[in-house]
């Protein structure tokens, strides 16, 4: 990866193709372990840039972005004014664009979200902030975009850009067919940007189909640009963005003419570029253990065989040969990595008895294992991991299940309010508690915040579904553990920073437990990021505990949720299921009816979830059988973290 030097504040620029590993690539572009890091380092590379023109008593003019690419970077800049003496007083800010029509003050804006995550903050003069206005009259909408385009160039132009992408390739709201000369205007966004942001409108039935933007045209004249892209959910895209041709069917495309553009990105976002994913075929490789799993996985994909049919002729073919000099032989090569992937295999997730566990995923003692499955949200533990939650219970172990968070804010009004209709009918004529809670959902407006109590209704909503699943597949309501992580109960899509009040919640319950095992949700392409804060929370505990002799004999296995799978070449444990052991887990999703039919947060899959998560684990046991080993229904997938 290049530039991995932390301490250097600024993100140099290199023309693409200076380097060899980088041939593919036609716009510059860093890599960073994490978002974290990365957003301090664009934010200092701004501050300095600030810095650079009061020194000379310039004007510093910044385009800004929104969504949640840059709050990090907004962060840095914050802790950069209050603790270190950053002045704005210099800077100009215009604002990328905003949804039309839309209030300046409704939580969803672009305004409201500047201001929340950086303007109240800071020293910026009033004046000298600029964010499209979504609430021009029609009429007077296209002599605004004229003014909006006088006024950055009034203002000396951008100095800086930054930018986020979307799974379009939009930049700004410079949907797919943008011209690359396009100024400042509206537009009518993309379905797939709709379905994207229903999460944050709670409803893609509330989200605008319009919006204010900056145009190509206006953003190609910054000069200097940083787009921002974090997770696996924007691979495709920027592989499609940073190596595909010129296109107004991807717009973000067009920055690869821009004179001075870096892509920043982390291992996530980088994965399906060339030089990450298949290396070999770029430049000479270290052949790590990882590395040579993730060529021979690929290899068999590539020429459609199973790992023990592959010859030497294939490796060559490919772009392997340095692999094959390095091992010898395809046979020999073959045989490794289907004794790994065989070894993955196991019906026995907490360990098989009296076995031989040498070349097991898992230890055959004790025979009898203490369980904690971390769930993040009310029906990730069924959805993504049921029929190894079911062999669990069967095979004797004490399973515990711990709810990170309430989920209330995945129940809609319309199911909260058929809940509470129902409790009014059934409840004491002086039950005023219920009356309050229905008045609430009926006079709530759509870009308000839940109020309490209907957070707890809806929260209660989840728990008893909860109850129902794990009932269902036989653990006691004592083994059941609802967290409500504090991080969470905001009442918005927006949640708060991970707490220590957090991790000690989760610290409490490992303690108490003393678990031989743990699950936890490593899907980090959860679309609204609670995934991210649950996982973090469990490695905070861990590594708050790590001294305690109880977790020296404990393991910790990463499931993923519905959305991606591991691939084989990372599966560490594969735990086959039945036809009905998958008809069971069915029955398990469906206790969790309000999340069944009409999902609030999809991510980009329109299906339900027990639908794309029967097709993912099938498709899992698929690639398995299809790299030659014994064909199975279903698969559950999983990958240990290690401490």
């Amino acid at each position: 990866m290049q530039n991995q030097n932390h301490n250097n504040l600024a993100i140099s620029h290199k023309e693409p193709g200076q380097f060899e590993e980088t041939r593919y690539e036609k716009i510059h572009n860093t890599i960073f372990k994490s978002s974290e890091i990365a957003s301090k380092i664009v934010a200092h590379e701004i501050a300095n840039l600030i810095r650079e023109k009061q020194a000379k008593n310039e004007n510093c003019v910044l385009g800004l972005a929104t969504g949640s690419s840059p709050i990090k970077v907004y962060e840095e800049m914050i802790r950069l004014h209050q603790e270190e003496g950053l002045s704005f007083q210099n800077v100009i800010t215009f604002n990328l664009d905003e949804y039309y029509p839309m209030e300046k003050d409704n939580v969803e804006s672009y305004h409201y979200f500047m201001h929340e995550n950086l303007f109240k903050y800071i020293d910026l003069k009033p004046e000298n902030i600029h964010i499209p206005d979504g609430m021009v009259a029609q009429e007077d909408l296209d002599q605004y975009c004229l003014g909006y385009e006088a006024d950055i160039l009034k203002a000396g132009g951008l100095d800086f850009q930054l930018l986020g992408i979307g799974r379009t390739g939009h930049i700004g709201f410079n949907e797919p067919g943008s011209h690359s000369n396009s100024g400042t205007r509206s537009i009518t966004l993309n379905h797939i940007t709709r379905v994207d942001a229903a999460s944050s409108f709670l409803g893609i039935n509330n989200v605008p189909r319009r919006a204010i933007t900056m145009g190509i045209g206006t953003i190609k004249k910054a000069k200097r640009i940083v787009l921002l892209a974090w997770g696996e959910n924007k691979a495709s895209i920027i592989k499609e963005t940073i190596e595909g041709d010129v296109s107004s069917l991807v717009p973000a495309t067009y920055l690869q003419i821009h004179h001075n553009t870096t892509f920043v990105l982390d291992t996530e976002a980088a994965s399906e570029l060339t030089r990450i994913k298949t290396p070999w075929l770029v430049s000479t490789c270290i052949w790590t253990e990882e590395l040579k799993s993730s060529a021979i996985v690929w290899l068999c994909g590539k020429v459609k065989k199973p790992v023990l049919k592959l010859n030497d002729k294939d490796y060559n073919d490919f772009g392997m040969s340095g692999l094959l000099a390095e091992e010898g032989q395809a046979y020999d090569l073959n045989i490794k990595m289907f004794n790994k992937l065989q070894h993955t295999i196991t019906g026995w997730p907490g360990g098989k008895p009296n076995a031989d566990d040498e070349n097991r995923p898992e230890r055959a003692l004790p025979k009898k294992k203490k369980v904690i499955i971390f769930s993040p949200h009310p029906d990730d533990d069924v959805i993504s991991m049921g029929g190894t939650f079911d062999r669990l219970i069967e095979q004797g172990h004490e399973v515990h299940v711990a709810y990170q968070t309430s989920g209330n804010i995945a129940v809609s009004d319309e199911e909260a309010l058929r809940y509470a209709e129902v409790a009014l009918d059934i409840a004491d004529e002086n039950n005023k508690t219920i009356e309050n809670v229905i008045l609430a959902l009926q006079t709530k407006k759509i870009s308000k915040a839940d109020d309490l109590i209907i957070r707890k209704i809806k929260g209660q909503i989840r728990r008893k579904e909860s109850l129902g699943a794990t009932r269902f597949l036989g653990i006691p309501d004592k083994q059941v553990h609802f967290l409500d992580m504090p991080f969470y109960e905001t009442g918005t899509v927006k949640k708060n920073n991970l707490g220590e009040e957090d991790i000690e919640i989760v610290s409490k319950l490992i303690t108490a437990v003393k678990p031989h095992q743990i699950f936890a949700a490593g899907d980090l392409a959860d679309p609204h990021g609670t995934h991210k804060v649950c996982l973090d929370a469990i490695f905070a505990a861990i590594e708050k505990l790590k001294s305690k002799p109880f977790l020296n004999d404990c393991w910790v296995w990463l499931y993923r949720g519905a959305w991606h799978e591991w691939e084989p070449q990372e599966i560490e444990m594969a735990v086959p299921m039945s036809e009905d052991q998958v008809l069971k887990k069915r029955k398990a999703i469906f206790y969790h009816q309000s999340q069944k039919d009409s999902v609030m947060f999809q991510g980009e899959d329109s299906r339900e979830f027990w639908v794309r998560v029967e097709e993912r684990t099938k498709n899992t046991a698929a690639k398995y059988n299809a790299l030659g080993l014994a064909e199975y229904t279903a698969m559950e997938a999983f990958k240990r973290y290690y401490f």
